[in-house]
């Protein structure tokens, strides 16, 4: 695995997290000596069958770091699973007031322009990406989640990894999202009262929704969009796609929609279905 992504994204969580699974972790290795760690992964598979490389902008130039590091793995038939960690800019700069840690990229600017010029920097290591995970909002047990369920989800040739995400427009969209719907043109069981408190996982909240005639026909419009758009991005190279669900709260319309959406999808056997609900929590 190499994580990489923003600092104060969560990198440090997610390196603690691979330590748990039993991974060995290396983290701010300088970049001239990524080859070699390359090197001795490959020569000692039993012993490294299990690594995480942490790899950021501390490793100097991050984009050409990365490139050697994955031309060196794959040039010895590795090929590592990519995680990409990033947060909203407001909740990033809340990260570092709150922890009083340098920014690695700090100077007179202020933080803000640190963190802009780090996106800068990092975005062709996040258009290469496995996995791009938004932590705005997760605790440290929906990290947790997030990482596990990507965790060797990787597609056969020809097939498409797909991760959905249901979430409340109230709380913004997700960053990750490659496609975003908005269900809120559907009923509310919001303002059902015996179905307020009830989440979209549930049996009557489903029927609610799915019972709708417009939801029956958005539905077969998302199927033949999906339908068309898939194979166009498998023969483009992608091999993972998130689709953001959203509604008002991201409660009830956007999980039942999300949950029926990857029942569909994995009766079609595209790829591996992946599900978060983002919001479920909030309640």
């Amino acid at each position: 695995m190499v994580v990489s992504g923003l600092s104060g994204a969560g990198k440090t969580a997610a390196a603690k997290l691979f330590e748990d699974l039993g991974y060995t972790v290396v983290d701010n290795l300088p970049g001239e000596l990524l080859p070699d760690l390359a090197e001795l992964v490959s020569s000692e598979p039993d012993r490294f069958a299990r690594v995480a490389i942490v790899l950021d902008v501390r490793a100097g130039d991050a984009p050409l770091a990365f490139a050697a590091m994955r031309g060196a793995l794959e040039g010895r038939g590795i090929k590592p699973q990519v995680f990409f960690l990033d947060a909203r800019d407001e909740v990033l700069i809340r990260r570092f007031s709150e922890t009083r840690h340098r920014h690695p990229l700090a100077d007179q600017r202020g933080i803000a322009s640190s963190i802009a010029e780090e996106r800068r920097l990092l975005a062709s290591v996040q258009d290469e990406a496995d996995v791009v995970l938004d932590t705005s909002d997760l605790s440290l047990r929906e990290l947790r989640e997030r990482i596990f369920s990507q965790l060797g989800d990787t597609p056969e040739p020809e097939q498409l990894a797909i991760q959905l995400i249901s979430f409340g427009f109230k709380y913004g969209v997700p960053l990750e999202a490659d496609l975003v719907f908005d269900v809120r043109f559907m009923q509310n069981p919001h303002y059902i009262p015996e179905l307020r408190q009830l989440s979209g996982l549930t049996e009557a909240v489903r029927r609610y929704v799915l019972g709708q005639p417009v939801t029956r026909r958005f539905l077969d419009f998302l199927d033949e969009f999906l339908a068309f758009v898939i194979p166009a991005y498998v023969s483009e190279g992608k091999t993972r796609l998130t689709i953001a669900i959203g509604c008002t709260g991201g409660y009830h319309r956007s999980i039942a929609i999300a949950e029926a959406l990857a029942e569909h999808l994995r009766q079609k056997k595209l790829g591996p279905v992946a599900v978060f609900h983002r919001e479920l929590d909030r309640a």
